[in-house]
């Protein structure tokens, strides 16, 4: 399969500062080395200009999206149960819980983008054109082609110009880049102690390393160093570490080599394997009303949702849920979720839900895998229901139909829930 002739005439793009897209536990991974945390330090070192924690938040904020190719390491030592899947030590999401994994990233900075989970013996492709996707599965040697239908495209095209034009009205305030790095800084310094270790060397390239340390004492998590490039301002490592572990991170990800070259245009298409399935799924374009564009960052927290603590020790607790139909893939349960619009706010939504949902009684949405084996295995039994314990994070589901979660001991989940 090739781009279609549409995308060939006039290539569109969400933003652009669109970046390429990775598998879903990928993604939460990737994304932790471009959250606030990363840019909390001053560089003192005599190899890299002296600069204040605004100022470094200011320049990685207001960095142009720079185009890049290279390797990237995930490694896991979250102290999870060995998982007993078959191919989870191949190129599956499933294969992050632990372990290391290589991705391979390509990006012109722009609309187009490429990324591979490699395992052993398979890979887990996703390219990016534009407002168009493609996944691609060498062990079920499936594609999937995600797209907008004709009518949600110009109304993409036409969204896209009046940004352009700067005639999408936002109401409120936006902060400059300055003033977004002076309110992160004083966000992280209200939880956590910022500091500068010596500056390092990263896939070759100088950056400054940054360390951001809770000072909470009941939290899982040690703390989190992340190497920025000093020339682009791109992260290019994050570390996190455990308190129940020193001197080995318990979570990393980081470019083993990295160009800033734009790639070959040969890398970034994409073409189909030859005999492989494809599936077509039209992705619907969401409706922006008017409260979208309001600048409200306080919203009430879904029903049956409520948080405990703060900062670190933030637990958030749901209710009223059946854990195991979930896991078990079950719609009419994940429906049912906190936050989740039952009326889905639009007949394209629901029918995007329905092209990933199962059939009633057909099994899980992630194919193959015994997703409620992986349950049982991940977590254990305890007097309040299943706990799962890792370097970072804990998960307990109460047999009453509860789900607390925090970067806290699964004891102190436990106490809260007996309360």
């Amino acid at each position: 399969m090739s781009h279609s002739g549409a995308m060939n005439e006039s290539r569109r793009t969400l933003s652009p500062r669109a970046r390429w897209a990775v598998p879903a536990v990928a993604a939460v991974a990737v994304g932790l080395a471009f959250v606030a945390p990363p840019l909390f330090a001053s560089a003192d070192d005599a190899g890299l200009p002296t600069v204040s924690p605004e100022e470094l938040a200011a320049q990685v904020a207001s960095a142009e999206p720079s185009p890049l190719s290279g390797t990237v390491v995930y490694t896991a030592r979250l102290g999870l149960p060995e998982l007993p899947f078959g191919d989870v030590g191949g190129a599956n999401p499933v294969a992050l819980l632990g372990g290391s994994s290589t991705i391979r990233v390509w990006s012109d900075g722009e609309e187009r983008s490429r990324v591979a989970l490699l395992g052993a013996t398979s890979e887990y492709s996703v390219v990016q054109d534009g407002p168009e996707a493609w996944t691609y599965s060498s062990t079920d040697d499936a594609v999937v082609h995600y797209s907008l239908d004709p009518a949600d495209v110009a109304r993409f095209d036409e969204l896209k110009a009046q940004a352009e034009a700067g005639e999408l009205a936002v109401q409120g305030d936006l902060p400059t880049p300055e003033e977004a790095g002076r309110q992160a800084v004083e966000m992280a310094k209200l939880t956590s102690t910022v500091t500068l270790d010596s500056q390092t060397e990263v896939a070759g390239r100088a950056a400054y390393q940054l360390v951001v340390t809770p000072r909470s004492d009941t939290t899982l998590v040690g703390r989190i160093v992340v190497a920025v490039d000093a020339e682009t301002s791109t992260p290019l490592r994050v570390q996190v570490w455990s308190t129940s572990d020193t001197e080995t991170p318990a979570l990393e990800i980081g470019f083993t080599d990295v160009s800033f070259a734009t790639p070959a245009d040969s890398v970034l298409a994409f073409s189909a394997p030859a005999g492989a399935s494809t599936r077509e799924v039209v992705v619907p374009l969401p409706d922006m009303p008017a409260e979208a564009a309001t600048a409200t960052p306080d919203k009430e927290l879904p029903e049956g949702v409520t948080v405990t603590g703060a900062g670190w020790d933030t637990i958030v607790q749901a209710s009223g849920l059946d854990v195991a139909a979930v896991v078990a893939g079950d719609p009419s349960a994940a429906a049912s979720l906190p936050g989740v619009d039952k009326t889905f706010g639009s007949q394209g939504a629901a029918d995007l839900y329905s092209e990933f949902m199962p059939e009633e009684g057909s099994g899980s949405p992630m194919g193959d895998l015994d997703t409620s084996a992986l349950y049982e295995t991940l977590t254990t039994e305890v007097p309040e229901g299943r706990l799962l314990s890792s370097a970072l994070l804990s998960v307990l589901v109460t047999d009453d139909g509860r789900v607390l979660v925090g970067a806290v001991p699964g004891a102190t989940l436990q106490a809260l829930a007996a309360r």
